[in-house]
């Protein structure tokens, strides 16, 4: 089992599998003729995905089977099969190792469906935009087929569909905790995060004769266990974090002993070496590695909102790798083990793994058609991975982890080169040096033991800690060396800006507003509120002004002409018919106008998304005597929220009036400047009668309802004014 203080072997340290004589092949096969022409008899590996096949390192299983080809393997891609029968997945024959089964880049709920649940008209990451190219819950249904197809290969699933799916997870399409997606798939083993360690040592170990059962332990993996391995204490995750009294009395570890027992206590439950401990500090550092947190059953969890916040809360306490613990989780009859996060990659190993012979095109079987995704990411760079923000609604923290992991300088410069010589396209402009941020590059903890130590869940909140180095030196560098090549004209950032960590270094400001600036500059304050804000973990609004009056300095400085595009979300929990009206009148007093609002989507596993389950603010203990917080979740809640995001939008003026009559605010409807909205309708923009009642409801402020976030992209004129 898992060592959370063991060191990771050297991604591209193992021998080679045989087959790396067959050499690299210039896209890897989608049908038998193309495994014909490249001399293979079988496949290796088939990765199966829900995207269209990019051989680009922004797509995961282009990136993947990349890395395994580097290894030695020959990798096959089934790329958006007919899942209606088991025939496609049959095309490339039977795998010698292992079916890797992804829904895609995103998540395939998240793909088809809207914030409200409708279906959406298309689909980026397949071929002209079409949309119904894959199915829901694509991770359970491509595993199924699999089997179908061929009864006894390994099944390993992963990417971010299965990665925040890895326990007992709120969904929020059904509105209910569905189990780990390892049952539900009934795969063999799942991996999370970026996971090439993990799928380059299962890789290995299957090719080495080992069955699909003996790899357990693997850092970055979740699969089942009969029994507690020994020497592994068991430690009770209320004993941690108490959930408080529960109403009516249940018993969420299913006879299960309490911690309060001796080590040794005996138990026909702990028989197979299985034994409840408490925690002295000796004990910590010197059995933490060696002890597994035992989470509320599924069956506990999934009845129980209050249980579920508490899972969540111990869940995201053990996402450090250098502290981890791993976590166990009863469903049913069988017992899912999450292993503890993996290493990050060092600086090293990402330049391996970015400098692999990616061609950056889609596969040829598509011909011309245009895969939008493409369209948007095949002139950018990606220069990190990770981030440390820590805000509650957001799932990259989840599968990519706090740790920031970065490419070197000179790995990039050839990348940016090989695009400038490659692309069929290119005409000059590099859309974006970015990643999760645009600003996290080589950021980290000053002191190595002091990162391996801590369990805070963000390192910019609620300020920015003393031990984060924020120096922003090696992009400015990186940012200058780039834009100095021969045959690049610009370059853009593209990324979102933390621009809380930009502040702490003007130079840093100076050097994007000058010179990488497009016009327009995304950045998130999300709102301007304290009570949503303090439930996101973002800072207040004065760090926005700060940034604010720096890009207005050095735009003018510059002698450009350019505007921030502010991101605000609306109906987060925590989110008052108040808050967003002060947010509404904060965007007119500042000349902004919200373009695509869309509701909040409470993704698997977010921090946001305990709460919006729960109602309770899981930032803090929680139990059923804490007190609800205010989580706009109806769908007329949901309505208005977004309506005052787009208050000068006509078609929400009905909405707005009625909502602020009710609220008491009928000051704010009128025709002069410092109303909201106006109290004359233009003419066709009054929805049909029987719509407008649809929109009718009253608003009372902080009523009974619970448990919703609205994203929205908003411009703004010059320097914060109307346009």
């Amino acid at each position: 089992m898992t060592d959370t203080t063991q060191a990771a072997p050297y991604l591209f340290g193992y021998r080679k599998y045989w087959a790396q004589r067959f050499g690299t092949a210039p896209l890897l096969p989608m049908t038998r003729a193309e495994m014909d022409e490249l001399g293979w008899d079988s496949c290796d590996i088939i990765l199966v995905t829900g995207d269209a096949y990019i051989d680009h390192p922004s797509f995961g299983m282009a990136l993947i089977g990349r890395l395994l080809e580097s290894h030695g393997f020959r990798v096959g891609i089934l790329s958006q099969p007919d899942w209606t029968s088991a025939a496609d997945f049959k095309a490339l024959g039977r795998p010698n190792l292992f079916f890797g089964v992804t829904g895609g880049n995103m998540d395939s709920m998240v793909n088809r469906y809207t914030s409200d649940k409708k279906i959406r008209s298309n689909d980026a990451y397949t071929p002209d935009g079409a949309a119904g190219k894959r199915p829901d819950r694509a991770v359970n249904v491509y595993s199924h087929r699999c089997r179908e197809a061929f009864k006894d290969v390994p099944i390993i699933i992963g990417g971010i569909e299965a990665s925040l799916r890895r326990i007992a997870h709120y969904d929020y399409w059904s509105d209910t905790v569905r189990k780990s997606v390892l049952l539900d798939a009934k795969a063999d083993l799942l991996v999370y995060g970026n996971a090439e360690r993990q799928v380059v040592e299962i890789a290995h170990r299957l090719a080495n004769g080992e069955a699909i059962g003996d790899l357990v332990g693997i850092r970055g993996t979740a699969h089942f266990v009969k029994t507690i391995p020994k020497g592994y204490a068991v430690k009770d995750s209320t004993d941690i974090d108490k959930p408080g009294a529960l109403m009516p009395p249940v018993n969420p570890y299913q006879e299960e002993p309490a911690c309060d027992l001796k080590p040794d206590a005996p138990s026909s439950l702990l028989d197979a070496g299985e034994h409840a401990i408490r925690f002295d500090k000796l004990l910590m550092r010197s059995q933490r590695a060696k002890t597994v947190l035992r989470l509320p059953a599924y069956e506990a969890v999934k009845d129980d909102p209050i249980l579920y916040a508490h899972a969540s809360r111990v869940m995201h306490a053990e996402t450090n790798p250098g502290n981890a613990r791993p976590l166990i989780q009863q469903h049913g009859n069988r017992q899912v083990w999450l292993n503890p996060p993996p290493i990050p990659l060092t600086t090293k190993e990402m330049d391996g793994v970015f400098d692999l012979p990616y061609s950056r095109l889609p596969h040829k079987a598509y011909g011309g058609a245009n895969v939008p995704a493409f369209e948007m990411i095949q002139h950018s760079v990606n220069i990190m991975r990770g981030c440390f923000g820590g805000c509650t609604f957001c799932s990259i923290t989840e599968h990519e982890g706090r740790i920031i992991q970065s490419r070197s300088e000179d790995s990039i410069i050839r990348e940016i080169e090989a695009i400038r010589d490659t692309s069929p396209n290119f005409t000059g402009h590099i859309s974006d040096l970015g990643g999760p941020t645009a600003n996290m590059y080589r950021l980290a903890c000053k002191d190595e033991k002091i990162e391996a130590a801590c369990r805070k869940p963000s390192c910019v909140y609620p300020g920015i800690c003393p031990n984060l180095n924020t120096d922003h030196t090696p992009l400015i560098k990186l940012y200058r060396r780039a834009r100095a090549l021969p045959g690049i004209k610009r370059i853009f950032i593209a990324s979102g800006l933390r621009y809380d960590l930009a502040v702490e270094s003007p130079e840093y400001v100076k050097e994007l507003v000058t010179h990488h600036v497009g016009g327009y500059l995304k950045i998130a304050p999300e709102h301007t509120e304290q009570g949503p804000l303090s439930k996101m973990m973002k800072p207040g609004m004065g760090t926005y002004d700060r940034f604010k009056e720096m890009f207005d300095q050095y735009s003018k400085e510059a002698g450009k002409e350019q505007y921030l595009i502010p991101y605000f979300i609306a109906a987060h929990p925590g989110t008052t018919d108040t808050d967003m009206l002060n947010l509404a009148l904060w965007l007119k007093r500042n000349g902004f106008r919200a373009d695509q609002v869309q509701a909040f989507l409470p993704s698997p596993m977010a921090t946001a998304t305990a709460m919006y389950h729960s109602g309770k603010d899981t930032l803090h203990k929680v139990n059923h005597k804490a007190p609800d917080i205010y989580i706009p979740k109806s769908v007329k809640q949901r309505r208005l929220h977004k309506a005052f995001l787009r208050y000068h939008d006509p078609k929400n003026w009905p909405l707005l009036r009625e909502a602020l009559k009710d609220m008491g605010r009928a000051d704010l409807i009128g025709n002069g400047k410092h109303h909201l909205i106006p109290s004359f309708q233009p003419k066709g923009t009054v929805p049909e009668t029987g719509k407008t009642q649809a929109f009718k409801t009253k608003y009372t402020g902080l009523d009974k309802q619970k448990p919703g976030v609205s994203k929205s992209k908003v411009y703004g004129g010059s320097k914060g004014k109307g346009r």
